[in-house]
């Protein structure tokens, strides 16, 4: 049975007190205003534990858990194959770049050199043009075009002989020789020199006596080469008719074949000349089904 005295929050009465010895009316007393001291085991198990009662994770563990299993969405394999695209692309253009180093690499004076071969070039193909006009129009002129006509095809005929190699040619050119003891000289380095003096405007070849035409093919063969099915041993002579300026600057272009040549060791000899003489000839065969078309 409780006094009448006492109040309803259980406290006992402070009228009773000295002034001094009273709490200030704003505060709580000793045992309301602290809460009770637990021990740190419960709190940090209660720290570990997230919502649900399920156990709290680490930084590291979340992180793992956002990576791995991946989730992929439609946007992200969209930006992976745009990504693969463009790789690919680069990778393309860096292949290209490296192609071409030799020419990145080369001295100014050589680039010049290489851009009046390819003027001269085309002044050639210019030339030729014209003349082809020219003869075109003298058949079309000429009160005697039967006798032009004639004309024409003779002139015609001599120079198809000497590309054919079934004719003989002389003029100016060049004379290169090639002594290789390493064996780098093989059947495809010969065939480089070949194109690149064909592209310079060689009009007649031939290689220690074996004529060069458009279907002359080289094969190694155990110790040398084999041209058009006739053995060739070192040194290897070329005998080549054509403008000199033309094709002594071609084979010694950074990267040509006198370059790639000196670079495994061998001895390469270009020597202009205002007369060669290729007179190595080959039989005119004729084509199993090619006919002409003209009527």
């Amino acid at each position: 049975m409780s006094d009448d005295n006492t109040p309803e929050n259980g406290l006992p009465p402070e009228r009773g007190l000295p002034p001094e010895r009273r709490p200030p009316e704003n505060e709580l007393p000793p045992e309301r205003e602290r809460p009770p001291e637990h021990s740190s085991a419960p709190r940090e198990a209660s720290q570990e534990r997230g919502e649900g009662g399920g156990r709290r994770l680490t930084g590291r563990q979340r992180l793992a858990q956002a990576v791995w299993p991946p989730r992929v969405t439609r946007a992200q394999l969209i930006v992976a194959l745009l990504l693969f695209v463009l790789g690919l692309g680069l990778a393309i253009q860096v292949r290209s770049t490296s192609e071409n180093s030799a020419l990145r690499g080369a001295r100014r004076e050589d680039l010049v050199r290489i851009l009046d071969e390819l003027d001269d070039r085309t002044k050639r193909l210019e030339d030729e043009k014209r003349k082809l006009e020219g003869q075109r129009t003298e058949l079309e002129t000429s009160s005697d075009q039967a006798e032009e006509a004639r004309k024409q095809t003779k002139e015609k005929e001599a120079q198809l002989g000497v590309l054919a190699g079934t004719v003989a040619a002389e003029g100016p050119g060049i004379r290169m020789t090639i002594k290789d003891r390493a064996g780098a000289a093989d059947s495809d380095t010969l065939l480089d020199a070949v194109q690149e003096l064909r592209a310079a405007g060689a009009e007649a070849m031939e290689v220690n006596g074996v004529r060069v035409v458009a279907s002359t093919h080289f094969t190694d063969s155990g110790g040398g080469v084999d041209v058009d099915g006739h053995r060739i041993k070192q040194p290897y002579r070329f005998e080549v008719i054509g403008k000199p300026a033309d094709l002594e600057p071609a084979l010694n272009i950074p990267g040509g074949v006198v370059q790639t040549l000196k670079n495994k060791q061998a001895t390469v000899d270009v020597t202009r000349s205002g007369k060669v003489t290729v007179d190595a000839l080959r039989q005119a065969k004729r084509p199993d089904y090619a006919r002409s078309s003209s009527r």
